[in-house]
């Protein structure tokens, strides 16, 4: 029994259409539909399906409930599987775009004849996502993935790589889960809250019906209302849930006296009137899985086709199965629960022995779930198969990138591992390899830190005298510390070489070595990085691995580059890219490198065009949110140098819906702080720095531009907030005793620090290092950078930032150095010189030439604008305020109109006077306004004396309250 009407749903319902609506018209929408068991989600989603316009496609997807051994992508492959019905094979390959093979790792009815080859996880989604965005150009489409709090690891990271990158799509990706499911570290949970900020997801959690909703329900199940108790009655046994009170009212029950008391007993009551041939059945069914197709349950059943029709049947008349194209499953899942707690332990281990077996003899079958059999065997407790079948499913998980369902069958496998007599003979491998291999599964789903123990186990388990698998070990717990952000992998890497030490050459040595010189690169180790990866290349050339001396040069190339010695290093680069021919690992390394140098030694226009040829290849090796985001980002970086900042924003904005790994996203980051900053919106700088800095963190204790990087933006954002000593804090990477220099990045954050250091002495800022020692420290960072091709304007904005009588950056001639048009065409970031303008522009406004401050603020102004520069236009406006030269906002006319309020005391200050009046507030003493406003002190104590007569207040103090007053109500 099924209420006809949707009742209590009316406003989720118009939601689902709106949702609908807007991808009909080419936006993409999202809708989480989640609630308790029974509360009516299937429901809801049935009926909005039911409403569909024609040209509508609508495709299912059923996660499935197979305790922690959910296949990869189920329920995303079987609404793919639907697509294909709807739309043909040859429709669906041509729809996924240049990444089509990949989608054979899902589909295997897809694969080409002769197939590219599937890529990595990012081809994979990509090709997913491609194929859904240029289906639903040919119908609106509808995906409903239901039961979101089974789904495995795999489905969870594509559908939210699918909701950040689908935005401009005729597709509505519908999402229900259990929320009474969803305890402390449920897996779902983090995806929620993170798509509650998305605009473009929307929420409904449905409610339990109200008292009157009951009433109706009922009504209309019963054909009559119930009177005032029995209303009563079942409100109190159903809590409002839907699917208790139809399964409450059902037909035949009698009187409400007779009703289940229980919940398992209000379950089971359809269960228990059936034939006990029927009841056999369902728990068959129940111990297959949310469904079962009626080919697998013909072949475990042992019963004639007949009888097996007949029970189905009683089954479905019943309402406790339904029934699709080609498979059984309940009703409401909580019935499934419920019946398969009836299984005896004798009939569970003979039933799921029956589905195991009949699984394995479909092995060979596209789609076969190796992962369902492993489940099986399990629950069957037959070890020995469920050691083999969890070694079988966690090849099928990697082969399909699902990295957390490898890690977890490999960690099962280990688990019975010491149960299976022949355990070694069995797997094909030592404990160790398997140990290796299920660490590097957990790395790659970013556990790292779990992954660090199992290859901890395993060198424990090794030795010294296995070489090359020892040296492995150490190079794999070398990759895992450097994921995390922690230290120690040089370390391991040189303790690794130690290891094969004395043994002949190899393509592994040649690899510890590279990843060694690139450790030390990191690290700005240049001479070191420079010396190792000499030899790495060395070992590869004896060897013959061109794409290991490849990576050899590449490293040498940027180690030289970074340390000045600049022509020999982009020879090295130039060469890495010539042995990288043929090797798409090695071209890519090759070009991220490459255009990092271009941008860092100003050669803007270059990095760009380096980069972007590099992004598309990055796609097609289906890398584009490792490798491709940080190609992304060495896009971004010199748009944003060249002042073309709307176009950085859009790759910067691409590259960052990619989601990718904290390793590739922290320039990102620090290149969108750097852009919220200057755009002019500070609150949102400092709100995303306060959310990425423990990832920034992690790699700033590792690689030393992420932390000159972070340094530096974090720095100027606590500048603009006003905390000048903090700002000091963040810059002291750059002072740090027995650094060691990165010109590069050294020169943008000591004129940074410069200027942090210039505020503190104009704002009487104590900071705790002595400030003539500071700037020392300061001088001598330039000095030891000075050569490196952009120095010229950061070395002019640092000493134009310490000038001036106070070293307070108030000297006219070096900011007019400073802001030099020549200067600027010498590789300096289109930003640097508006800015110079306007410090120029206070500088004069500060030695009273107004008139020249004035012009100089409106060119800062117009340079600004012209690249976006908002932080540069809100101060240029300060300026001018400050100066008098506009107008302040909010004040009151000097004529009331009639009818409005009698004028305040605050009405008879002019501009000037509630300028000074708010720096009182602020307790800044008459030589700090004079210098704030640009005014004599003289000036400044006249101010002051017409404020107190005006405000009849004795004090500076009174008038501070008095201020404090007038900004409650906005008159300052």
């Amino acid at each position: 029994m099924q209420s006809s009407s949707l009742i209590g749903r009316e406003g989720d319902l118009a939601s689902l259409e709106a949702a609908l609506t807007r991808a009909v018209a080419g936006n993409a929408a999202t809708v989480l539909v989640g609630g308790e068991a029974g509360i009516g989600k299937t429901r809801l989603v049935t009926e909005f399906a039911a409403r569909l316009p024609e040209r509508t496609v609508l495709v299912r997807g059923q996660c499935v409930d197979l305790d922690r051994d959910a296949p990869p992508y189920a329920p995303l492959i079987a609404a793919l599987r639907a697509l294909v019905a709807a739309f043909g094979v040859a429709v669906v390959r041509e729809s996924a775009g240049p990444g089509r093979d990949a989608l054979a790792v899902l589909l295997p009815e897809l694969a080409a004849e002769e197939p590219a080859g599937s890529g990595g996880p990012d081809r994979l989604f990509d090709a997913v996502a491609t194929a859904f965005e240029a289906l639903s150009r040919r119908h609106p489409l509808v995906v409903v993935i239901e039961d979101l709090h089974w789904a495995d690891q795999a489905t969870l990271g594509l559908l939210r790589f699918l909701i950040r990158v689908l935005e401009r799509a005729g597709l509505v990706l519908l999402l229900t889960y259990r929320s009474d499911e969803l305890g402390r570290g449920h897996p779902l949970r983090p995806l929620i809250a993170e798509l509650d900020r998305s605009r473009r997801v929307e929420r409904l959690e449905l409610a339990r019906l109200s008292r009157r909703q009951v009433r109706r329900l009922s009504t209309e199940l019963r054909g009559a209302p119930l009177d005032g108790a029995e209303l009563d009655e079942v409100v109190q046994r159903t809590d409002g849930v839907p699917f208790f009170v139809e399964e409450l009212l059902r037909g035949g029950l009698g009187p409400v006296e007779s009703l289940p008391d229980t919940l398992r007993e209000l379950l089971l009551a359809r269960y228990e009137l059936l034939a006990d041939p029927t009841q056999r059945l369902l728990r068959l069914i129940a111990a297959g899985g949310v469904r079962v197709e009626h080919e697998l349950l013909s072949a475990v059943a042992e019963v004639p086709a007949e009888s097996l029709d007949e029970a189905a049947r009683e089954a479905v008349q019943a309402g406790v199965l339904q029934v699709d194209e080609t498979a059984y499953s309940f009703r409401h899942a909580l019935v499934r629960e419920a019946v398969h707690d009836e299984l005896l332990p004798g009939e569970r281990v003979r039933f799921h022995t029956r589905y195991a077996e009949a699984l394995e003899q479909r092995a060979a079958t596209p789609g076969a779930d190796a992962a369902a059999v492993s489940y099986h065997w399990m629950a069957a407790r037959d070890l020995r198969a469920a050691f083999t079948s969890s070694l079988t499913a966690m090849e099928q998980a990697r082969q399909s990138f699902a990295s957390a369902g490898a890690a977890r069958l490999g960690e099962r496998a280990l688990e019975l591992w010491e149960r299976v007599p022949d355990a070694e003979q069995l797997a094909g491998r030592s404990r160790i390899e398997l140990l290796a291999e299920t660490a590097y599964a957990l790395r790659d789903a970013g556990e790292s830190e779990r992954a660090g123990d199992l290859i901890d186990e395993a060198i424990a388990a090794s030795s010294p005298q296995r070489a090359e698998e020892y040296a492995r070990l150490l190079r794999g717990k070398a990759s895992f510390l450097a994921n995390i952000g922690e230290t120690g992998s040089i370390e391991l890497l040189r303790q690794a070489l130690g290891v094969l030490e004395g043994r002949p050459r190899s393509v592994l040595r040649a690899n510890v070595l590279g990843e060694l010189a690139a450790r030390l690169m990191l690290a700005a180790c240049f001479g070191d990085a420079v010396q190792t990866a000499d030899a790495a290349f060395a070992e590869a050339q004896e060897v013959g691995s061109r794409p290991r001396m490849s990576v050899a040069a590449n490293i040498r190339g940027i180690a030289r580059v970074a340390a000045g010695d600049i022509d020999r290093g982009l020879a090295d680069l130039e060469l890495a890219g010539e042995l990288a021919d043929g090797n798409d690992s090695a071209a890519i390394r090759h070009l991220i490198n490459a255009s990092d140098a271009l941008s860092l030694l100003g050669r803007y226009e270059e990095a760009v065009q380096v980069a972007e040829s590099g992004v598309e290849q990055a796609r097609q090796r289906g890398v584009e949110r490792t490798s491709g985001a940080m190609l992304l980002s060495n896009v971004a970086a010199p748009l944003f140098a060249l002042g073309r900042t709307a176009r950085a924003d859009e790759v910067l904005d691409r590259a960052l819906e990619l989601d990718p790994p904290i390793g590739f996203s922290a320039h990102l980051q620090r290149l969108k702080l750097q852009s919220t900053l200057w755009s002019g919106d500070v609150q949102l700088a400092d709100r995303l720095l306060r959310g990425w800095r423990p990832g920034l963190g992690l790699q700033r204790r590792i690689e030393v531009q992420s932390q000159l990087g972070l340094a530096a933006v974090a720095g100027e954002i606590a500048l603009e907030n006003g905390a000048v000593a903090e700002a000091w804090a963040e810059v002291q990477p750059l002072l740090e005793p027995g650094r060691r220099g990165f010109a590069a990045y050294d020169l943008p954050l000591a004129a940074i620090a410069a200027r942090v250091l210039g505020r503190a002495r104009a704002t009487g800022t104590a900071l705790p290092d002595d400030p003539a020692e500071a700037e020392r420290a300061l001088r001598r960072v330039l000095a030891g950078a000075s050569s490196w091709p952009t120095a010229a304007v950061h070395v002019a904005l640092a000493e134009a930032e310490l000038g001036g009588s106070e070293g307070a950056g108030s000297d006219v001639a070096l900011w007019e150095r400073a802001a030099e048009p020549t200067l600027h065409r010498s590789g300096a970031p289109a930003a640097l010189r508006p800015y110079a303008l306007l410090r120029l522009a206070e500088a004069l406004a500060g030695e009273g030439g107004r008139a020249e401050a004035r012009l100089r603020a409106e060119e800062a102004r117009s340079a600004g604008a012209a690249i976006g520069l908002g932080l540069v236009v809100q101060r240029v406006s300060e300026l001018e305020r400050r100066m008098g030269l506009v107008r302040a906002s909010g004040r009151q006319s000097a004529v009331p109109a009639a009818g409005s309020p009698a004028r305040g005391v605050e009405d008879d200050l002019t501009e000037r006077e509630r300028q000074v009046l708010e720096l009182i507030a602020r307790g800044l003493s008459n030589r700090q306004i004079a210098e704030t406003l640009f005014i004599s002190a003289k000036t400044a104590s006249v101010h002051v004396s017409n404020i107190l007569r005006k405000t009849n207040t004795s004090t500076r103090t009174e008038a501070a309250f008095l201020a404090r007053s007038f900004a409650g109500r906005g008159a300052i």
